[in-house]
């Protein structure tokens, strides 16, 4: 069996549904609740079952209440009480083959076989068409990813996001920065845009050969701070979390565990970054988005900001 990586979704024999939020997997799956069946839930499968999404805070309180011996940073399913796995990358063909959208963004990032999938609503058989595309792009192809809609964007065969949809990310993410900074550090990523009106992103998971040592754990909380260093290894700024190897006198590297600070910032260039310190080992860390909201805490690049 192929590891469990995190984009993929893995089933139990309540037929609840996890989104996977680790790489350390070999005895227990570290996960995320998203979607249970539920009578009046919106979200329709193929067998005709209803299913409704579940929010943050509710996927731990049931989890508490119903798997105790699941709760931790996140949901730590055995292998063995696992019924499915759905692997983006592998039914990546099934669900184009019905999505014109999905269809048409394959075909425009034009990436590797193996190297892009879909997952989320979709990939549970419990989207519609006017779904949000959630893109999975795996090791080196990333970038190559961010590139082609570059590419695809300047040529107008995908639309970018306008105004209107900028200011709803910008909401939605509610990030402890200005609208126009958070723009300006977004629009460079390249990895959201429109297809037809249908908002899809791109998402980094690690390739196979890149998974060994990887461990989801808590360190001796250190307390609050702010620091500025110089970035020096980017390989992982989109990965979850977002790894920023710093140049910095105690702290050598930054942790992001929000979507919103992924990419945020590139080798060669000086941030300023709000967090909590922990140590792991020999090391400290910074982690940024250790609460859902992220409040007080952020990365921001200021040698990007010089431009703004």
């Amino acid at each position: 069996m192929k590891p469990v990586r995190i984009r993929d979704f893995v089933r139990d024999d309540d037929n609840w549904l996890y989104a996977v939020a680790a790489y350390d997997n070999s005895e227990r799956v570290g996960c995320l609740l998203r979607y249970i069946p539920d009578p009046s839930g919106d979200r329709i499968d193929s067998e005709g079952e209803h299913y409704r999404k579940v929010e943050f805070e509710e996927a731990f309180n049931l989890i508490k209440t119903k798997r105790p011996d699941w709760a931790d940073l996140v949901q730590r399913i055995p292998l063995r009480e696992i019924t499915e796995i759905l692997k983006p990358d592998e039914r990546l063909v099934s669900i184009a083959s019905s999505h014109s959208k999905v269809a048409k963004l394959v075909s425009e990032l034009n990436l590797p076989n193996g190297s892009f999938g879909v997952t989320g609503s979709l990939l549970c058989g419990l989207g519609t068409d006017s779904s949000d595309i959630d893109g999975v792009v795996y090791g080196d192809a990333f970038e190559y990813a961010r590139l082609s809609l570059q590419r695809a964007v300047e040529r107008g065969t995908i639309e970018a996001l306008d105004e209107t949809l900028w200011k709803a990310v910008y909401k939605k993410r509610n990030p402890d920065t200005s609208y126009d900074e958070f723009v300006h550090h977004e629009r460079r990523k390249w990895n959201r845009g429109q297809i037809e009106g249908t908002y899809f992103d791109l998402l980094y998971s690690r390739a196979y050969d890149e998974l060994s040592g990887i461990r989801m754990m808590k360190g001796e909380v250190l307390g609050r701070t702010r620091l500025v260093a110089t970035v020096t290894g980017d390989r992982y700024v989109f990965d979850s979390p977002a790894l920023y190897e710093i140049d910095h006198p105690e702290v050598s590297k930054i942790l992001s565990f929000t979507h919103t600070y992924t990419g945020q910032a590139f080798a060669g260039e000086d941030i300023e970054a709000r967090g909590v310190l922990e140590r792991h080992g020999s090391e400290i860390w910074l982690i940024v988005g250790t609460t859902r909201e992220a409040k007080g805490e952020w990365i921001r690049s200021l040698t990007l900001l010089e431009d703004l």
